[in-house]
């Protein structure tokens, strides 16, 4: 794809310095570019690589300098370049139909503009939407609602009664709706199979990064609402809720029954208690165990959390706690000998 400067500045809704007829075919970053690229400048102190880059175009905010080469002006040069991308780069999706190898319930209601492929199989009463897409080796149980334009990609297990909303991406390996761990210890100390009858709902605009979990409730639901954004390698337990437009990082463990509110960010490796409730726009750094509820806009760290100023706090004494503790053993040594002289 070639397209102008001032073609892509009308596309982006963003104003254009020097000359609009300068082409860009591609994007790339600051120090790779070549002649035909775009490139946006996201912090002050990479000014140097700017002046440097061979780029034929550079996305810059409202009020850097800059005249070497034509400039997309942008309140926020990051975005704008992300939607630029957005313009160039068109993910592969095949073309609509049905593979002959795919396994297809007669039951199964397929969209016509649907794109099923390779050995993928589809049981009774699923319903796929239009433009929706299954790769090779997706496997898709009874009763499971698919929406209109998902991208199902392969390797992936859809269980029973799972529901998925429209423009829902879903990465290799994932597993949706499988038991959640239930069980109950009877009187002569064997486990018993609590039954998981309830369902997966996945909401609009959601995306589920590869090898990914997500358990069907006991009873009633394990849902992600609209917009959430899930890494790799993320288990979400039997009856949890993520709210709108919240971010899991990798390895995040969420235990059952937990909510987590809108806008949260779990960071990689967080791990949620069972029956926890963390509020909206909660921030949980790195490698944080949460053991009780957190309110509305707090941001918390450690392990069992802490408030992020008192875990700052704590960590900045760490390091002189081996000194501290000598000087308290000196003390107290010291302390006993006063008292043996009275």
């Amino acid at each position: 794809m070639r397209m102008t400067v001032r073609e892509l500045a009308q596309r982006l809704n963003c104003s254009f310095e020097g000359d609009g007829g300068v082409e860009v075919s591609g994007l790339a970053s600051l120090e790779a570019a070549i002649k035909g690229d775009l490139v946006f400048l996201a912090k002050p102190k990479l000014r140097g690589q700017l002046e440097k880059t061979l780029a034929s175009a550079a996305i810059l905010s409202l009020d850097e300098k800059f005249d070497r080469i034509p400039v997309i002006r942008a309140a926020n040069p990051q975005l704008a370049f992300v939607r630029a991308l957005e313009i160039f780069y068109k993910p592969y999706r095949p073309e609509p139909g049905i593979h002959p190898t795919a396994i297809i319930s007669r039951s199964a209601r397929i969209a016509r503009d649907a794109a099923i492929g390779p050995f993928c199989s589809v049981g009774d009463e699923a319903d796929v939407g239009a433009e929706a897409v299954l790769f090779p080796l997706v496997t898709v149980y009874p009763r499971v609602k698919i929406g209109e334009k998902t991208v199902i990609h392969s390797g992936v297990s859809i269980r029973e009664e799972v529901r998925i909303g429209s423009r829902v991406v879903i990465h290799s390996g994932v597993v949706i709706g499988s038991d959640g761990f239930g069980y109950l210890k009877t009187d002569d100390g064997s486990y018993l199979k609590i039954p998981q009858k309830g369902v997966v709902i996945i909401e609009d605009d959601v995306e589920v990064g590869a090898n990914t979990t997500i358990d069907r409730a006991a009873l009633g639901e394990t849902i992600i609402r609209k917009g959430v954004k899930i890494d790799n390698l993320v288990m979400i337990a039997h009856n949890v809720e993520i709210g709108e437009n919240s971010i899991l990082a990798a390895q995040v463990g969420i235990a059952g029954s937990s909510k987590i509110g809108k806008n949260a960010i779990l960071s990689g490796q967080v791990g949620i208690a069972d029956h926890i409730t963390v509020g909206d726009n909660v921030i949980i750094a790195a490698k944080s165990g949460v053991t009780k509820d957190i309110p509305a806009n707090a941001f918390v760290s450690g392990s069992p959390h802490l408030d992020i100023r008192d875990w700052r706090k704590v960590w900045a004494l760490m390091p002189q706690m081996y000194d501290i503790v000598k000087d308290f053993k000196k003390l107290k040594t010291r302390v006993e000998e006063l008292e043996k002289k009275k």
